[in-house]
């Protein structure tokens, strides 16, 4: 159970690292702009989907393998719930009224909120090893 924990927390990790840095970055590299927006939108309930999916059934295993780690994956499902219901609708809804400097605040408080959970899942990792 040891080894299925460390590589869900690896994937939970390596997921958000790959989505966030550079799926978003390579949609505005090869896309037109407003298309590559809207698939990006499109795209992050599926983002949020697999971050609370696998870090709940990484928490599940490392509840008895590793309390530390259970909790850093835990905080990580559970903030992921009002992120994806809450703030990014808000974001949509601004980016969608042209209120920028709502989209803006918004969209950074996104931001750190996701670098935090990819900085959290690499410390879980790290405390697996």
């Amino acid at each position: 159970m040891e080894f299925i924990s460390v590589l869900l927390v690896a994937f939970l990790f390596g997921g958000m690292l790959l989505f966030s840095l550079g799926f978003g970055t390579l949609a505005f590299k090869f896309l037109d702009v407003p298309i590559a927006r809207q698939f990006i939108r499109n795209t992050f309930p599926f983002f949020y989907l697999y971050v609370i999916s696998v870090a709940t059934i990484a928490s599940f295993i490392l509840v008895f393998i590793n309390f530390d780690a259970f909790l850093l994956i835990f905080i990580i499902a559970i903030t992921t719930i009002p992120t994806s219901l809450v703030l990014m609708p808000a974001i949509n809804l601004a980016a969608d009224n042209k209120h920028k400097r709502k989209f803006v605040i918004l969209h950074t408080v996104s931001i750190l909120i996701t670098l935090a959970h990819i900085a959290v899942a690499g410390f879980a990792l790290y405390l697996l090893e």
